[in-house]
């Protein structure tokens, strides 16, 4: 296969919430209740947003694609020093149709990746009514018009379950295919996955074949070694963080009971998935005699490849060993406009893990993984000769992809020293 010819699904991008993203989905009352957008007084273009009176930060390295590498950092950035693509709709198709890339998932900022900062909210009257005002700028304001481009992806109010039923079933109306859930809810005051709360909406879920979408970061949170670490030590290990999850996922009994219920691990890596299948099968065999859980006549590994998918930006090792992984449990993502994403070169990139491998491999990879688990079909709608790398760059003939510096002043670390995770630590607070 040519890198031109490939059709590449991310299942794990975030868009730049914009100011005035609520005017259309809340009445005027209601719009002075939400989340609101704010410029710093010393008028440097700082920007957060603010929530019952909370402060609520987003951090540059959220958004620094585009940008020298020596410019990433943590540092708060008006949305003049960020690529037009992170938080304009428009121009966020123009930037996946210059990388080449078909379609993603797109997962929240200021709300945190599962939507908790919403969640946190007193007047819960008013989280919910947010909630779905989010959801309604994200499915109809930003996904809404590119058809075929977006796997819709919704939060949920998930402190209260009727609430959360109903907002469920609302979004599936709407066309989600999947819906954010954390990682470890127990990490974020909420039930366990084991708890039996959850019951109804695992039922919908597999009812509707919706997927659970748990993103890195929403359970376990990634512990710094020490604040004299290098923080590259610390991104090194940020993505192997959710195997702990993963492994109280897969004890869930919900997936014997439901065969639809599936779980995608967002940002998590493919590499680290054959020694965590063999350690839990090994752990079956060697501790199931005094531990007792029901794996219903399969072993741990088979219950994994029945139900989860995992993804990777750049994981060559975990290509070479599909099998262990599970070829139908990968998927890409790109991860746009994070420090971690390849954009624009995600073909060229992408491309370089898949040495030998067969075009059949390489596309259910690429994009057949993604289309089956989330049961999204972009080529019914935009037929599959429009869906390549090279015909979605012919698109984008006019888009810049140049690095562009913003002139962001450097504040972590000094020249010619190692940032650590102290500084980071500071910095964050």
């Amino acid at each position: 296969m040519r890198m031109e010819d490939m059709v590449i699904i991310s299942v794990d991008d975030h868009a730049v919430e914009p100011a005035g993203m609520f005017d259309r989905h809340l009445s005027a009352t209601h719009r002075k209740l939400a989340p609101r957008y704010v410029v710093d007084d010393a008028g440097q273009g700082f920007w957060w947003w603010e929530h019952e009176k909370k402060k609520i930060v987003v951090v540059g390295s959220n958004a620094v694609v585009g940008r020298p590498k020596e410019e990433y950092g943590l540092e708060p950035e008006a949305l003049s020093q960020m690529r037009k693509g992170t938080w304009d709709p428009a121009a966020h198709i123009d930037d996946m149709n210059a990388s080449g890339m078909l379609a993603s998932i797109l997962f929240p900022t200021f709300p945190g990746f599962a939507g908790q900062v919403f969640w946190q909210g007193q007047d819960k009257a008013n989280v919910i009514r947010v909630i779905q005002a989010y959801n309604d700028w994200l499915f109809d304001e930003w996904c809404g018009p590119y058809p075929g481009r977006y796997i819709l992806s919704g939060i949920l109010p998930l402190f209260d379950i009727a609430e959360t039923m109903k907002e469920a079933r609302r979004l599936i109306a709407k066309g989600a295919r999947t819906f954010i859930f954390p990682a470890n809810p127990a990490k974020m005051d909420l039930p366990s996955v084991h708890d039996p709360i959850w019951e109804p909406l695992y039922a919908l879920c597999n009812e509707a074949k919706v997927v659970l979408n748990c993103h890195i970061g929403t359970g376990q949170f990634p512990e710094h070694a020490s604040m004299d670490a290098p923080v590259s030590s610390w991104i090194t290990s940020f993505p192997m963080v959710i195997a702990q999850d993963a492994a109280s996922l897969l004890h869930m009994s919900a997936l014997h009971r439901y065969p639809n219920l599936k779980i995608s691990l967002a940002e998590s890596g493919i590499g680290w998935i054959p020694y965590f299948l063999e350690r839990a099968d090994f752990t079956f065999h060697q501790h199931n005699a005094w531990v007792r859980h029901d794996w219903h006549g399969k072993l741990p590994s088979q219950v994994y490849r029945e139900h989860f998918l995992a993804c990777f930006i750049d994981d060559k090792f975990g290509c070479r060993n599909f099998a262990e992984v599970g070829e139908n449990n990968i998927a890409y993502e790109c991860d746009y406009p994070h420090s971690d994403c390849t954009w624009p070169d995600v073909p060229e990139r992408l491309f370089e893990n898949f040495g030998g491998m067969s075009d059949r491999l390489i596309d259910k990879i690429t994009h057949r993984n993604a289309m089956e688990f989330f049961n999204f079909d972009p080529f019914a709608i935009l037929g599959r000769e429009n869906c390549t790398v090279a015909a979605l760059r012919a698109k984008a003939a006019g888009v810049d992809t140049s690095v562009r510096s913003v002139g962001a002043e450097r504040r972590l670390g000094r020249e010619g020293h190692a940032v650590t995770s102290g500084e980071v630590l500071a910095q964050l607070v």
